[in-house]
């Protein structure tokens, strides 16, 4: 009976934390998610210039909309950046017409966290799953914060197996110390509502070990302690 109880309250707070923050890193974070944003549209978009020289037009009107875009995004303008201004067109649009790009592929991940926001998780569930994967340092934190945030969604839904699963390759995406130990937490979290406690303690002690100085760490001894 203490075991459950115990499950019940570890469920409880995993609700709590994946659910109710699911968009708490963007609201800390969107500065540096929009730097990271255009640093590689810039990459990408030079890379397609140099390799393909008769798409450099093509990349670059697709880096021109994805920037119009992005500061729809940042004004939290979620269903104009979505839809586009009747000058530029918004990440939808640019999925549609350079969906087999990066650029495309970008705009699938922030149209999924527009969703998201609008509160539309079917669709933001959808396009974030839309997203492949880009290679480099700054494209990591993207990585990571689209397999976290599917997660979020997933976990929201019930599973939390496949929830876990996610927040596994999230961390895997990127080593960094801002989403890196962010993700930790929550698949401990989700690893005790599963009743998984060698799989959380093994999370949690990760932060502890390796992310000493990020936010999580700051309380991570409590956790820690519970399961030992």
């Amino acid at each position: 009976m203490a075991d459950n109880k115990k499950q019940e309250m570890a469920y409880e707070e995993v609700v709590t934390e994946t659910v109710s923050k699911t968009e708490k890193f963007f609201e800390q974070n969107q500065k540096l998610v929009t730097w990271v944003l255009a640093a590689i549209i810039v990459v990408i978009g030079g890379y397609f210039a140099n390799k393909y020289l008769i798409a450099q037009p093509r990349a670059e009107k697709a880096s021109v909309e994805m920037f119009a875009a992005i500061q729809n995004f940042n004004a939290e303008e979620w269903q104009v950046a979505l839809d586009g201004d009747g000058n530029y067109a918004g990440f939808l649009e640019v999925m549609d017409n350079y969906g087999s790009t990066p650029q495309g592929s970008l705009a699938a991940h922030y149209a999924g966290v527009c969703y998201l926001k609008l509160g539309d998780k079917e669709n933001a569930l959808a396009y974030l799953a839309k997203y492949d994967a880009s290679k480099g340092a700054p494209a990591e934190i993207v990585n990571a914060q689209n397999l976290g945030l599917q997660a979020d969604l997933v976990a929201d839904g019930g599973d939390l197996q496949k929830a876990a699963a996610l927040y596994r390759k999230a961390v895997a995406a990127s080593a960094n110390s801002l989403t890196a130990p962010y993700y930790l937490k929550k698949l401990g979290l989700v690893e005790e509502a599963l009743g998984n406690n060698a799989a959380a303690l093994e999370a949690y002690q990760r932060i502890a070990d390796e992310y000493n100085t990020a936010l999580e760490a700051r309380d991570i001894d409590s956790f820690i302690g519970r399961l030992k």
